[in-house]
C-alpha cells in the first residue's frame, strides 16, 4: 500500500522486492589458494607442538594470519598480504613477535620458507 505521499508503508511487505545491501566495505583478504598454503603450514607445526592458536583480520589495507604459541601471548609470526605493496617490495610478509620483518616478497609460498623450517634439509 502507498500512503498520500506515495511513499510505501513501512508496515507492509514489500511485494516481491529486494532489499540492496550497503555498499560492501572494501577489505583485504587473502584467497582460497593463500589460504590453503598458509593453513598447511599451520598445521604441520601444529602437529610438531610447535604452534597452538591462530587469527586472522581482513582490514581495509591488508589481511594478516597471526599466530601464537598460546592464545594468551603475542603472536609468533603475522603473515601479512598488502597488495598496495605488490609492485614494490611484494605484497607478502612474515613479521615477527618483536616486529622485525623476517622476509617479504612477492611470491607467498618463498614467503612462507622463512619460517617453515620442516622443508629445509641438510645436504652433505
Amino acid at each position: 500500500m502507498r500512503s498520500a505521499t506515495g511513499d510505501i508503508e513501512p508496515s507492509q511487505p514489500l511485494g516481491g522486492a529486494t532489499l540492496v545491501p550497503a555498499a560492501p566495505f572494501n577489505q583485504v583478504t587473502f584467497d582460497r589458494r593463500e589460504l590453503k598454503r598458509i593453513l598447511d603450514l599451520y598445521g604441520r607445526k601444529v602437529a610438531a607442538g610447535e604452534w597452538r592458536d591462530y587469527a586472522i583480520d581482513f582490514l581495509k589495507d591488508r589481511a594478516v594470519f597471526s599466530v601464537f604459541r598460546r592464545s594468551s601471548e603475542v603472536p609468533l609470526y603475522r603473515i601479512e598480504k598488502q597488495p598496495r605493496l605488490a609492485r614494490r617490495q611484494g605484497a607478502y610478509s612474515v613479521i615477527s613477535a618483536t616486529g622485525l620483518i623476517v622476509r617479504r616478497g612477492h611470491e607467498l609460498d618463498r614467503v612462507l620458507r622463512a619460517i617453515d623450517r620442516s622443508q629445509l634439509t641438510v645436504v652433505n
